[in-house]
């Protein structure tokens, strides 16, 4: 299956959820929020969240600044 993961296209074997990506994409011990196709998904709805080819998944971290 492929994901577009922040713009980028990845390869991934199916069937796969939402927190399996994170961890192969090397996310699951960080602080981040997620969106599927333009929609937020909350961290405790991540294992539970089933991913179809062509998903697009954005990924963002916090940043410290001012």
């Amino acid at each position: 299956m492929i994901l577009i993961i922040n713009g980028q296209k990845k390869n991934f074997a199916a069937p796969l959820d939402l927190q399996a990506a994170l961890e192969q994409e090397g996310y699951s011990d960080m602080l981040v929020a997620v969106a599927r196709n333009g929609t937020f998904v909350a961290k405790t709805d991540h294992s539970a969240t089933k991913l179809n080819d062509g998903d697009e998944i954005e990924i963002v971290a916090p940043m410290q600044g001012g």
